[in-house]
């Protein structure tokens, strides 16, 4: 049938009839909210280049962990800030470093809370990159013990989920086996699988300082003319142990989440990165969107392209406009 008969508006009349009839839906349990953990007490430090967003010291993360818990957001990733930083990245598995305080700590006040660590190097390391380097070279072998060793560190300060980041080959089933070694059975691994090699990163690598000495990250993190290389990694993660995957970046990668989605049968997210929150953020302080339809409408296309979880730094702001 066509016009007069068929007319599409009458499904869009009201609100209470779009709700009816909406295809994707949106909840506060959707996302993670990402943390950046450092030393001292009562440190909550801006991050110029994302408004609205801190260096946290451990008790400081606890409280605002405490308030998206309260607003339904279910998780949060904690990226640590360390004392030191050296060739190898020793700080990653050090029991008193910022993320293992904080994992403790937060399971200690919030036991319902899940708690998700990134797995890398490269906040850790003196020349920033993520892995073991030799003559210029990021290893990736010699790198596995030593991101193994992170994600044994943080299960036994009580991560719920380790997030191996580094795009190393063969390092979720090499934290796999180190998991199920120590008796961490139970502990998950969100694998970002296909992590691009993108420009939307900067923000986060002045938050993070991680941003590498020398050279950049494209001989391991993915090229963004590729999508049918994504589905490959995606294969071999979950292959290798991966509970879940992750695309990264959200927004420029839509097409490749909605292929990863249809490829696999387990829960995919994507993360909508430091750049693409402060791309809002500065359009919106400009007067130039309407933030609030913006958060809700760039979270609603993540999900729509098939993310069943979307790590946000819009978790909180997202939440209370759902009215969680």
């Amino acid at each position: 049938m066509t016009f007069p008969l068929t007319r599409p508006r009458r499904l869009r009349r009201t609100e209470t009839i779009r709700r009816m009839v909406r295809e994707t839906t949106l909840a506060p349990a959707d996302f993670v909210y990402p943390m950046f953990v450092t030393g001292g007490r009562g440190v909550r430090e801006p991050i110029a280049s994302m408004p609205g967003q801190f260096r946290l010291s451990t008790d400081a993360a606890v409280a605002l962990a405490r308030e998206a818990h309260g607003l339904g957001v279910p998780a949060v990733i904690l990226f640590g800030i360390p004392a030191h930083k050296d060739a190898t990245g020793s700080a990653a598995a050090d029991p008193d470093e910022a993320v293992q305080r904080t994992a403790r700590a937060l399971k200690d006040a919030l036991p319902d809370l899940c708690v998700v660590t990134d797995v890398c190097l490269c906040e850790y390391t003196d020349h920033g990159h993520c892995g073991l380097v030799e003559k210029g070279e990021v290893l990736n072998d010699p790198s596995l013990d030593l991101l193994a060793a992170a994600a044994v560190s943080h299960a036994r300060a009580g991560a719920d989920v380790v997030a191996p980041s580094d795009m190393m080959d063969g390092r979720v089933g090499h934290i796999r086996r180190a998991l199920d070694a120590e008796g961490f059975s139970g502990v998950a691994i969100l694998a970002y699988s296909a992590k691009y090699a993108s420009a939307f990163y900067g923000p986060f690598r002045e938050a993070a300082g991680s941003t590498p000495q020398f050279g950049d990250r494209r001989a391991y993190q993915m090229d963004p003319a590729n999508a049918r290389e994504a589905l490959r990694e995606v294969a071999l993660d979950v292959a290798e142990g991966a509970d879940m995957v992750m695309v990264k970046p959200a927004l420029p990668y839509l097409d490749v989440l909605a292929r990863v989605r249809d490829a696999v049968d387990v829960p995919v997210a994507a993360y909508n990165v430091s750049g693409e929150y402060a791309m809002l953020e500065a359009a919106a302080a400009n007067g130039w969107l309407d933030r609030n339809r913006a958060i809700l409408e760039t979270l609603t296309s993540i999900r729509r392209a098939g993310a069943d979880v979307v790590l946000t730094y819009h978790a909180l702001d997202a939440a209370r406009l759902l009215g969680g």
